[in-house]
Parts: structure tokens; sequence; C-alpha cells
């Protein structure tokens, strides 16, 4: 009898670890793919199978053969797809990194990047010194970073100021910020291609509107031919942008991420 309850417990303790390995390597591929683009697909592939769970169901054999197929040859395309995102985790795996421990954004440090943003974006603005700085959020700009020149340093209003200086190295492109840290400068961001832009937009806005189409990114440009702020998010350019009107839009959206997600409210003058 009581090697039968020891077969049992063995049994269980099997299976306790059994899932919760699986979960884990669920948890961590999460955290792969978020913030990443590929947090899109994963949910479209998750309406594809939702669809071909319901086609079962009710027997709806046309959209269940159409689902079946792209599950089947979905494979193929999933890796071509996911390929940035399987070369990050096996590029952490072999850096030692899958079993790291995520990195929490501290609203101090929120705090202190907003002012760093402020005060040389004021400074900037008030000289004529174009800039451009996107803020990465819950969609990843990986693509974007790895065309700039790496940097991963914190971030100070004197550093971003010296960035953009004329003339110099990283000056020409953007900079990416992530969790409160510049993660490169130099960047090439997407261009918009909305026809309805005003004609008076430069290759820095459209840059900005752009990538604002593709990601959740906001990102602020400076105009170098007038010394106005605009800022961009989902699709959106508002233009000149007054500082009071900059520090509550920055406090809305970034400090939301650190407490839940929030309605983000605009000001200033609406273009494109």
């Amino acid at each position: 009898m009581f090697a039968g309850q020891d077969f049992d417990l063995l049994n269980i303790i099997r299976i306790v670890v059994d899932i919760s390995l699986v979960a884990y390597v669920i948890y961590k591929a999460i955290t792969i793919i978020r913030g990443t683009r590929a947090v899109q697909l994963v949910k479209g592939i998750a309406v594809i199978l939702a669809v071909w769970f319901i086609s079962s169901f009710f027997g709806l054999r046309t959209l269940q053969w159409i689902m079946g197929n792209s599950v089947t040859y979905g494979l193929l395309a999933i890796i071509i797809i996911f390929q940035p995102e399987l070369r990050r985790a096996l590029e952490q795996l072999g850096r030692g990194r899958l079993f790291g421990r995520a990195s929490y954004v501290e609203e101090d440090e929120t705090l202190k990047t907003i002012d760093a943003i402020m005060k040389s974006t004021k400074y900037m603005a008030k000289r004529r010194i174009g800039a451009l700085i996107s803020i990465e959020r819950e969609t990843g700009m990986n693509d974007y970073i790895e065309t700039g020149i790496s940097m991963d340093a914190n971030i100070t209003s004197e550093l971003l100021i010296n960035t953009f200086i004329p003339n110099t190295p990283l000056h020409d492109g953007a900079v990416v910020m992530r969790e409160n840290k510049i993660a490169a400068a130099a960047c090439y961001l997407p261009l918009s291609e909305n026809p309805f832009i005003s004609k008076e937009l430069g290759t820095r806005h459209r840059a900005a509107l752009g990538v604002s189409e593709v990601t959740d990114a906001l990102t602020l440009a400076v105009s170098e031919e007038t010394g106005s702020i605009s800022i961009t998010k989902n699709g959106d350019l508002h233009r000149d942008v007054d500082e009071e009107t900059l520090r509550k839009m920055l406090e809305k959206d970034l400090m939301a991420e650190n407490n839940s997600s929030s309605i983000w409210q605009w000001g200033g003058k609406k273009d494109g």
C-alpha cells in the first residue's frame, strides 16, 4: 500500500514539475516578445486559433478547413516573421540572461526622465536646435534601435542636448529611450506616407509621425526652423505644444505606465 502511495506521490511531483517548467517557459517567452511588435502577431495567431476552435465546435467545415491549413502552413511563416525575436531569445540564452530578473521602472526615475526631456527640449527649442526623441512604450523598437549607435546611458538633459548639437556624430537621427535610459542615438525611424501632412513639415516630423503609426511610442520633435515642439502618438501629430502642456502630456502617459493604463489627453495644435 505504501509503495503505491509513493508511486502516486512521485507522479504528482512529476506532474507539478512538468507544469511548472512549461509555465515558466511560456512566461519567459512572453517576456521576450513583450515590448516588440511580435505582440500584435501573437494576438493575430490567437484570433486564428479561436476561430478554428469555434468552426470545429459548430461544424463549419469550410472555415475549419481554411483555419486548419492556415495553422499547418503557418509554422514556416511564424519562423520567418518571428526571426528577430528568435534571434534575440538565442542571444539572451547564450549570454545567460534568459533566467535574469525583469527590470522595473521606478516612478522617481520616470520623473527624472520627464525633467530631463523638459529641460533639454526647452533649451533646444530656444536655440532652434533640431531634435527627435522617441520613447518606447508597450510596442518594442528594437528594429529602430539597431539602426543607431547603442548607448544604454542614463538620461540627462546635458546628454540629450550634446547629442543633438549640429555637426556632431550623433545629431542626425533619433534618440530612442527605453526604461528611462537612452538605448541608442542616430536611429532611423520610418517616414509617414500620410498624404495629408502639411507641406511645411520636414523629414524630422514625418519620422515622428511615421513611428507613431507603427508603434505606440511617444515621440517629440523640435523644429530647427521655428523652434517649435511637436509630439506624436498613435498616428496623431500635435504641433506648437507649450511647456506646460508638454509636461502634462508626458506625466499623463509615462507615469501611467507605472500604475495602470489611462486615456491619453492631447493638447496643442493638431495636424495630420
